[in-house]
């Protein structure tokens, strides 16, 4: 992996801090059970290039602001292998958000793809 620019890393910082919101809701809206801070980032980890879209520094304060806004519920569980983890669900109003949000990255990308070419 080649050392990032100064520019390209503000760039994307800037680009995933528009878009962590949507994918966070979007992995929690699939997710049959709910899940914690780690394991999410893990998952994302794996699902993603080589350079990591979203640092798990980076992911517990979106979580944080996704359940004060009323998108996400959390409860506190104890954990056999270390302290006690916080479990988020998505919310009905996280539903409704998530699917809103997923019409305006469309327009958003198909804006973007238009004036990318060529």
């Amino acid at each position: 992996m080649t050392e990032l620019s100064a520019h390209t890393k503000k760039f994307q910082k800037e680009l995933n801090a528009g878009t962590s919101s949507l994918i966070l809701l979007s992995v929690l809206g699939r997710s049959q059970a709910p899940m914690y801070g780690y394991q999410i980032a893990r998952m994302l980890e794996e699902s993603g290039p080589d350079i990591p879209m979203m640092k798990q520094g980076t992911l517990y304060p979106v979580l944080r602001s996704l359940e004060e806004n009323g998108l996400l519920e959390s409860t506190v569980e104890p954990s056999v292998s270390g302290p006690p983890r916080r479990y988020y669900r998505i919310t009905e109003d996280g539903r409704a958000a998530k699917a809103e949000w997923l019409e305006i990255w469309k327009q958003t990308k198909k804006f973007v793809d238009a004036n990318l070419k060529g």
